[in-house]
């Protein structure tokens, strides 16, 4: 079998186990005591190394081996849990998480062991041999007693016997969460036939490859390997829960078999009998979900993409026949292409848990490096967001988190003297709200220091003097966004470089989202992320300059008015107009963009304004007329025409035509 097959299985499943054991690690630490625990990640870490085994990834499956021997005192009360075996079981999973993105890379998932193993075997009693044992002879092999034997198999058996093979009896029990799970017995038989002939299986193999057994089955097999081998061997394939190996055949056997003789090394057997199908039987219960390759959606939304923009085509073709025959099939077709639109973008939408999971593990372990008691909370993890998004939001919740370490969270003395509990604590917050993603990063600490931050912008000569003292609160705390901006006292490995928070920022906004923060002093901060739940479709306003079209994404209209030509001042160089009574400053996008001028007979006496917003400012955008509401399909320019100014993509209307779509918040400083 071309194992290659199944290695972007291997690798996906390989980082659920792991992210299972990284979160059954962090719960351990809290409840030393709790065995079930241990006993999770023990059997976390076993199909692991089954896995590994199974794939050929020898060095992943030892390192995984000795770290399962060290779960196994502890599940056994022959180990009490400390801080130091704890680390090195932290250690232990990053070696096995880099060996395994090694072999996602392509590589081979080699890691220099040696120390990390060594600290394994200090950790075992040296005095004590052990191996795994998953093999209970006592247990009752129930499925057995349906396996027939007719005279021609026995007489191979007979015949085996007499050339030094034993008969083994073996009943393998798949895990109840194992999916495919006619893969993983095509797994098992590949190992069976290497140890030597299988003579009878029940279910028959037919009904194997077809899943139609529950989670158990039997093979009988000849072989002149050693039992402990055979059990060796089957416990190396992965998602098996339990395997059971017997010398000989059952009296179940036996008795159904009038002509097997039943010595020691009579073994396996042959052909079931049919069951009759009753009504009692249960119906297997099947997989509801599968798993697709992300490329495979992203080219279903491409194409689904340019479905959207013949739809609009003929729309504006029905609209200007007037027949009403071709009106009503276009409806129609609108609302089914509106109803695949939304189930297209749900089918991309994932859980932020995919990127929450991994933050517990970085927070204890960046406590412990400062020294810091620290509680991290987690909620809302099943808000769902596009896949594109999620892809790209990890990194800055990264800064965002280690930022609340460091510069949030005050040290436990400060805590203490300030009669604060002891233990600090970080919510990592996730909420759906309109079209929006909000996500939330709260810290019980000292806040931000309004003067210090100010005084730092003002020495780096981000804002001068004199507009420092008409900044508001929030206004101040954003300077920390500025590139370089940096309050830290000391540069060290976590913080103190001016580098992170700037970068927070830009790879926010170009997801389309903004970011604020709000902070009391001595109570803590909270870092509000607002974003798009999708990049992909999203609904505009199309507008025309001059002869050209452009369109406005709707996320950052606050609201479209018309003004008089009167109505325009000019402060200190700048146009602006009065809007709801404050002062919003115009940018004419034929001056931005350089739109040639049309000459006309007529001239409008009035601009339209369409008003956006970042954070909490506003601009107004001068066009010369608003065509109205659509979707849009967002299309990048391609790498030619990267990083235009205020340019965030573009777009094919039904006309033909294509239309800038407009990024406005870098029109706003």
């Amino acid at each position: 079998m071309d194992l290659n097959n199944y290695l972007e299985m291997f690798i996906e499943e390989s980082k659920d186990h792991l992210q299972a054991i990284n979160d059954e690690l962090l719960k351990l630490e809290l409840e030393p005591e709790n065995i079930a625990i241990i006993n999770e990640i023990f059997r976390s870490a076993h199909t692991l190394k089954g896995m590994a085994g199974t794939m050929g990834f020898e060095d992943l499956a030892s390192l995984t081996h000795e770290m399962e021997n060290v779960l196994d005192l502890l599940r056994n009360s022959q180990l009490s849990i400390t801080s130091e075996i704890m680390d090195v079981i932290f250690k232990c999973v990053d070696f096995i998480e880099k060996m395994v993105n090694s072999i996602e890379q392509g590589g081979d998932g080699k890691e220099n062991v040696t120390e990390i193993v060594s600290q394994l075997a200090k950790i075992q009693d040296p005095s004590h041999t052990y191996q795994v044992d998953l093999f209970d002879a006592s247990h009752e092999l129930a499925v057995a007693a349906d396996l027939v034997i007719d005279e021609y198999q026995n007489s191979i058996i007979n015949e085996a016997k007499m050339m030094g093979n034993n008969v083994y009896q073996i009943t393998v029990t798949l895990d109840e969460r194992c999916v495919m799970k006619s893969v993983r017995a095509y797994m098992v038989f590949q190992v069976a036939e290497e140890l030597g002939e299988i003579i009878q299986t029940y279910p028959p193999v037919e009904e194997i490859e077809e899943e139609k057994f529950e989670n158990s089955f039997t093979l009988l097999l000849l072989s002149q390997r050693a039992m402990q081998e055979i059990q060796t061997q089957f416990a190396n394939v992965s998602e098996v829960k339990e395997v059971i190996v017997s010398e000989g055949l059952s009296q179940e056997i036996v008795k159904k078999n009038p002509s097997v003789t039943n010595d020691e090394n009579t073994g396996p057997a042959n052909q079931l009998p049919e069951k009759e199908n009753t009504g009692d039987n249960k119906k297997k219960q099947r997989s509801k979900s599968i798993r697709v390759d992300i490329e495979k959606l992203d080219h279903l939304m491409n194409l689904f993409s340019e479905l959207i923009i013949d739809r609009g085509r003929l729309e504006q073709i029905a609209r200007k026949s007037g027949l009403s025959e071709l009106t009503e099939t276009v409806e129609h077709m609108t609302r089914i292409s509106t109803d695949l639109q939304d189930l297209i973008l749900n089918m991309r939408m994932v859980p932020v848990e995919q990127v929450f999971n991994r933050f517990p593990r970085m927070v204890r372990d960046l406590a412990k490096e400062l020294n810091k008691k620290v509680q991290l909370v987690v909620e809302g993890a099943e808000t769902e967001l596009d896949r594109t998004v999620i892809d790209e939001i990890g990194d800055p919740l990264v800064h965002l988190l280690r930022n609340a370490l460091d510069h949030g969270l005050e040290s436990t003395e400060e805590r203490l003297a300030n009669k604060k509990p002891e233990e600090g604590k970080i919510l990592l917050k996730a909420y759906h709200s309109g079209n929006h993603v909000f996500i939330e990063v709260v810290d019980d600490g000292k806040g931000i220091n309004r003067e210090k931050v100010l005084n730092k912008a003002i020495e780096r000569g981000v804002v001068s003097i004199e507009e420092a003292k008409s900044l508001t609160d929030q206004q101040i705390y954003a300077l920390i966004f500025s590139s370089g901006f940096s309050t830290a006292d000391k540069i060290s490995d976590i913080s103190g470089r001016g580098v992170g928070l700037d970068v927070v920022k830009t790879k926010i906004e170009s997801l389309g989202g903004v970011i604020s923060i709000d902070s009391t002093p001595g109570q803590g901060s909270i870092f509000h992320i607002q974003l798009p739940l999708t990049l992909s479709i999203i609904n505009s306003m199309l507008v025309n300059v001059e002869e050209e079209t452009y369109a406005i994404p709707f996320t950052s209209i606050v609201e479209i008015t018309t003004i008089t030509f009167d109505e325009i001042k000019t402060l200190h160089g700048q146009k602006v107009f009065q809007f709801r009574g404050q002062v919003v400053p115009l940018i004419y996008l034929n001056d931005v963009f350089h739109v040639p001028p049309v000459e006309t007979a007529f001239k409008e006496q009035h601009h339209y304004i369409v008003i956006v917003r970042k954070g909490n400012k506003t601009v107004g955008l001068v066009v010369d007329s608003v065509l109205g509401q659509q979707e849009v399909v967002l299309k990048s320019l391609g790498g030619l025409l990267s990083n235009l100014y205020a340019i965030s993509g573009a777009t094919i209307l039904g006309n033909g035509e294509v239309a800038l779509i407009i990024d406005s918040n870098q029109f706003i400083k």
